[in-house]
């Protein structure tokens, strides 16, 4: 605890962002108020009206002793159901809902603010409104306070436990335990497909997958995950597994594993990424296979990563990447949504400061900002869990991996925000110079598939489709239901459903509004795109049995390497 009390002399300082100047955004907001007090007068005067219905119906209901009409919560804070058949926690939670829409409407409403000046205010008020939601508090939680008298306060003790192990476990920043760290076993039950690891240098180690049928596709698929997190998202479980699928499918796959650098990586940059990434695993994959050409994947960040490495190579004349298929992946910057909050100018270069200070970013302050993002389903749910109920840590494959954060290297991680976040250079011809080429991303003539998920709250899809009209090749687009990470490992049988359109009109919301709905997953609709393009079947290929060597079992010794989140 008193490391924990030491650490708040930092606190202007959250996640990726730096909070010190947000006093300014908040004074351009009175400024604004005071100029046009309507916006704010019109929501007190809603409140008011609200409040005094709100009591008008809670009166009657406790004077008429009428229970309440069932109704299917919409919030999840708010599920249990005293939270609506008790008058009293009833009233609290409606009380609170009126005055956070009050709240909320009143900042969102103001006109003439710098636009990313109302951004920050919108989302800080955000967060302050989630955490004073009555469901975080002992007295206010129905839940917890059931709980409180079933155990005799046993809940309150394990949560002190589960705090006071998170505290420890952050070494003095609370580090909130989302599951069971020890239910998962990296290769034992899960990242379990078989496979070998056939090259490695400073950056990344390449996993080939060992064939399940006879015959394989004549082009290997390369798949290049974000070095934000961990390959294995692709691989939790055999049951939704896009890396088991693949290989079941016939494609002999190869996978990248980022190293999670410390500071001896620091001056490593996109550049380096790309040379000694996808770039170096190519020419790893001809040797191991003999076959010149790949169909490449990208997932996020690694796609962002594949699209300048497309456009490297064919500035360069240079036709290894046969097809590109990206998954979530911004290469128009323009419109970034939430994650702006953290990316100006001042925040920028408070948090360059702060990496060359130790050569990277911490893991833990990427983990904070994505968190953020989703704060009422990655931090309070949790807060609630584990320290006012005291429940034991359920078994969560994709809250393990969640968990597993990674370090970025501080040259990277400049250059990717500034050029990209911040200036948007790469959807600019030539806007970014990688390895001496000018990248231009007009030149990328290959067929590509682009992966979008409706309710994705780092890559938002409307974002992505931009990428639509910057490849000069003919595109596939697809929008998958659910989130960033749920929506892409979305197996055959899953509950998520996809929407198709082959016309790309220049407006998204044209697209989805001429899209066809289909149940199920997206999957066999891109690996039908893809036998479209490559239908030629070869002997199946292991790995070793080319020029590479083994040199350990996947998922190899880079994913091992843990930072604490």
């Amino acid at each position: 605890m008193q490391r924990f009390a030491a650490s708040q002399t930092d606190a202007t300082r959250i996640g990726m962002g730096d909070t010190s100047t947000l006093g300014f955004d908040f004074i351009d907001l009175m400024t604004n108020v005071m100029s046009d007090p309507t916006p704010a007068a019109k929501a007190q005067i809603d409140l008011f009206n609200e409040s005094v219905a709100l009591w008008q119906k809670t009166a009657e209901r406790m004077w008429t002793m009428r229970p309440s009409e069932p109704e299917k919560p919409t919030d999840k804070r708010f599920k249990h159901p005293d939270w609506t058949e008790n008058a009293v926690f009833n009233y609290v939670k409606e009380s609170y809902l009126v005055a956070a829409k009050s709240i909320l409407s009143t900042v969102r409403d103001v006109k003439g603010m710098d636009e990313s000046s109302a951004r920050k205010v919108d989302f800080y008020t955000r967060q302050f409104v989630d955490a004073i939601s009555p469901s975080n508090f002992v007295a206010t939680n129905p839940e917890v306070l059931k709980a409180t008298l079933d155990t005799g306060g046993q809940n309150l003790l394990r949560g002190l436990e589960n705090l006071l192990s998170d505290l420890d476990r952050g070494d003095g920043r609370l580090s909130i335990t989302m599951t069971d760290m020890k239910a998962f076993r990296l290769g034992e039950n899960i990242a379990t497909t078989p496979g070998k690891v056939v090259f490695q240098n400073n950056l990344m180690q390449l996993i080939q997958y060992t064939p399940s049928t006879a015959d394989v596709r004549k082009r290997p698929l390369l798949i290049i995950p974000p070095w934000i997190n961990k390959f294995y998202v692709l691989d939790l479980q055999p049951k939704n597994s896009l890396i088991k699928w693949a290989v079941d499918q016939g494609h002999t796959v190869f996978v990248i594993s980022w190293i999670n650098p410390d500071e001896k990586l620091a001056g490593k940059g996109f550049e380096d990424y790309m040379l000694e990434g996808p770039a170096a695993a190519l020419d790893a994959i001809q040797r191991a296979t003999g076959e010149r050409q790949v169909n490449a994947v990208g997932y996020c960040l690694g796609g962002t990563l594949l699209a300048s490495t497309a456009a490297y190579l064919a500035a360069n004349d240079d036709d290894r990447i046969a097809s590109a298929t990206y998954f979530v992946t911004l290469v128009d910057f323009s419109e970034v949504g939430d994650m702006a909050v953290f990316i100006d100018k001042e925040q920028l270069a408070s948090l360059e400061w702060r990496m060359r200070e130790r050569g990277y970013l911490e893991a833990h302050d990427m983990a904070t900002s994505f968190n953020m993002l989703r704060a009422n389903d990655l931090i309070w749910s949790f807060v609630v869990n584990n320290y006012l109920l005291g429940k034991e840590h359920l078994p969560f494959d994709l809250l393990f991996w969640n968990s597993d954060s990674t370090r970025m290297p501080a040259a990277m991680h400049s250059f990717y925000l500034r050029k990209m976040y911040l200036e948007n250079l790469l959807a600019k011809p030539g806007g970014i110079v990688l390895a001496g080429t000018p990248i231009d991303l007009s030149r990328i003539k290959i067929p590509t598939f682009i992966l979008s998920t409706r309710e994705d709250h780092i890559a938002p899809w409307k974002s992505t489709y931009a990428a639509t009209r910057l490849y000069s090749g003919p595109v596939k687009f697809v929008l998958s239901a659910s989130g960033h990470m749920a929506g892409v490992i979305s197996a055959p049988g899953s509950k998520y459903g996809h929407w198709t359109n082959d016309e790309l009109p220049a407006d998204p919301d044209q697209w989805f509004s001429d899209a066809t709905s289909h149940q199920g997953s997206w999957w066999p609709v891109w690996d039908a795109w893809m036998t479209r393009l490559d239908d030629v079947r070869v002997p199946a290929r292991r790995p070793g049995g080319g020029n590479l060597p083994v040199i350990e079992d996947a998922p190899g010794g880079y994913v091992r390497v843990r930072a604490v989140a």
